[in-house]
């Protein structure tokens, strides 16, 4: 049965596998913890409904974190006060305090608590009640499930507190600091739990899609060590001179076993974030939505992360938030179907359907970005204006493609918030193959590197026939030469200039200048050039005259203020943060 089918079930221990565990009055009218520990196959789809319970001041897709903090995203909405969000594209003004700091750890822990929880369960219950076989199985679905959460709260917060099944039988949680265990023994913690489930889990689930399986392990082993390849994160301790060659060995060890497994290339870019090729052979693991049509309840199970992030205008409750910048859309320039590495930020360009020009774009940028003029994610009948952007002399006239279906498709679910069955991909193949042509130039593997560039850019070039024809004679894309990658330096260029091209809007951009080190250099830039612009004479983004990145500070996020007074010195700040 598809994990999609019964994700619902999860309520049944939502109150018994919630974040209450500092509460001494016993709750009323909940399910008894003896009848939980009982019943382990119903804890382990309580801990996969976490999966999807986000919400737009909590989204687990981090796209607040990972986009508008970076040069490819602007905050949208109806002006800066609109949501929380703001500090986060200035940097300058980023305290402890907002409530969606404070929503997005307790929602984690929450996550993590189920997970602890059903292991448990399992560890007490799940042999006999499962079969040694299927119980093994499930505790490994579950690390899986633990160290993806985990991966987010250390990804954002850095200084966290390792709170795991022991800390629960011990009631422990009052003793734990946040800064017990180093960022790299975190890490150990977090790649533990992946290699349990590496260990353990199959290539291909044999009882249901949507549930964890070894290749998806994989690649988080290759993720993580991926990012402490590096370095520790902060600018002073990370880059060229920090990486550790051992580490890049295991993420092309890893990426291996994704790359002989049954994922792959989808065909065609634009089919990948249609709902309806939601889980192809691109989707490596993504938390899995649906339509009330296709689960046959009253509003589905729809991606409350992006439900700010709809056109305004084009849904019933487009909110018009995470908007593509200027900056984004002047890297998708061309010559000679190359990328214009040097010069391409030197002149705002846009493409106008119907007017000629003789600048060149990448495919994917139609693909990735909606502008006025152009066909609304493919379709002519909702051709985007001017009309849809709610605050053009602040965030300008672009609008996001990804998060969203063809409005031919309609909502999810359409009251006074509109949400979409698309599901957030954890990973897709194309991210795992730039993670392993990113360490193959560190191991000075440079043909291989090169082969993987030139795959996903034969890919975009394959993707203008099927759906943006009438972008077709803006778009030219080459690939790279025999040989063009000889050194580190010219592969680092080529590798993260396809990265940004390629994961674009998918909530990965800023995380990637903080593993390569060059986060402020990069975004304070990004601040100078993007205040400047202007779409048809309408300027809009110049709060950025304030905005500044500060490196060994704003690497990572503040714990947050709530937290930090739960128990007064049981937690310590982020270096650089009151």
């Amino acid at each position: 049965m598809k994990l999609t089918n019964i994700l619902a079930a999860g309520m049944l221990c939502v109150a018994a596998a919630s974040c209450n565990d500092f509460i001494d009055v016993p709750p009323t009218g909940v399910i008894s913890g003896d009848y939980v520990y009982g019943e382990p196959e119903e804890m382990v789809t309580a801990a996969y409904a976490m999966l999807g319970d986000c919400w737009y001041n909590y989204p687990f897709n981090l796209w607040p974190y990972g986009d508008l903090t970076s040069d490819d995203c602007l905050k949208g909405g109806s002006g800066t006060t609109d949501t929380g969000y703001h500090p986060w594209e200035m940097w300058s003004t980023m305290t402890s305090t907002p409530g969606e700091f404070d929503e997005l750890w307790y929602r984690l822990y929450c996550a993590i608590s189920r997970c602890n929880r059903a292991i448990l369960a399992l560890e007490s219950n799940g042999e006999a009640v499962l079969g040694a076989a299927t119980a093994q199985r499930r505790l490994a679905e579950v690390r899986f499930l633990r160290g993806h959460f985990y991966f987010k709260l250390l990804t954002v917060f850095r200084k966290i507190p390792w709170i795991d099944e022991q800390v629960v039988a011990d009631n422990s949680f009052e003793q734990t600091r946040n800064d017990a265990l180093s960022y790299e023994e975190l890490f150990d913690k977090v790649i533990a739990d992946f290699k349990f489930a590496y260990d353990n889990l199959e290539a291909v689930p044999s009882d249901g899609g949507g549930r964890a399986n070894r290749i998806a392990a994989a690649s988080y082993l290759a993720k993580c060590y991926l990012t402490l390849a590096w370095g520790d994160g902060y600018e002073r301790t990370t880059g060229p001179d920090f990486i550790n060659q051992d580490y890049m060995k295991k993420v092309v060890e890893y990426t291996d076993e994704v790359r002989n497994s049954q994922f792959g290339y989808l065909e065609d870019f634009g089919d990948i974030f249609l709902p309806e090729n939601k889980n192809s052979k691109e989707s490596v693991f993504a938390v899995q939505t649906s339509s009330y049509t296709e689960d046959n309840t009253t509003f589905g199970r729809a991606n409350w992360s992006n439900m700010l992030n709809g056109c305004w205008g084009m849904w019933s409750c487009g909110w018009d938030f995470h908007k593509p910048s200027q900056n984004l859309v002047n890297a998708f320039k061309t010559r000679n179907g190359l990328p214009m590495f040097d010069d391409f930020n030197n002149a705002t360009e846009y493409p106008v359907q119907g007017v000629p020009m003789s600048q060149k774009w990448d495919p994917r940028l139609f693909h990735t970005v909606g502008m006025p003029s152009w066909p609304y994610k493919y379709e002519a009948e909702y051709t985007m204006t001017k009309d849809n952007s709610r605050t053009p002399n602040i965030y300008g006239y672009y609008t996001s493609l990804k998060d969203v279906p063809q409005r031919s498709k309609g909502e999810t679910f359409n009251g006074s918030w509109q949400a979409f069955a698309m599901n957030d991909y954890v990973f897709r193949y194309t991210d795992v193959m730039l993670m392993r042509a990113e360490a193959l130039v560190e191991l000075g593997r440079f043909a291989e590197a090169l082969t993987i560039v030139n795959e996903i850019r034969s890919r975009a070039a394959n993707s203008v026939a099927k759906h943006i024809g009438y972008a077709a004679d803006y778009c030219e894309i080459s690939n790279y030469p025999a040989g063009y990658i000889s050194d580190k330096e010219t592969g680092r260029k080529c590798v993260r200039w396809e990265r940004r091209l390629e994961m674009a809007m998918e909530s990965s951009r800023f995380f990637d200048l903080r593993r390569w080190g060059i986060a402020s250099q990069t975004i304070n830039r990004f601040f100078e050039t993007e205040q400047n612009v202007s779409y048809d004479g309408q300027s809009y983004a110049q709060y950025y005259s304030s905005a500044h990145f500060t490196a060994d500070k704003n690497e990572f996020f503040p714990v947050p203020y709530n937290q930090l007074y739960y128990v007064p010195g049981l937690y310590t700040q982020n270096k650089g943060y009151n």
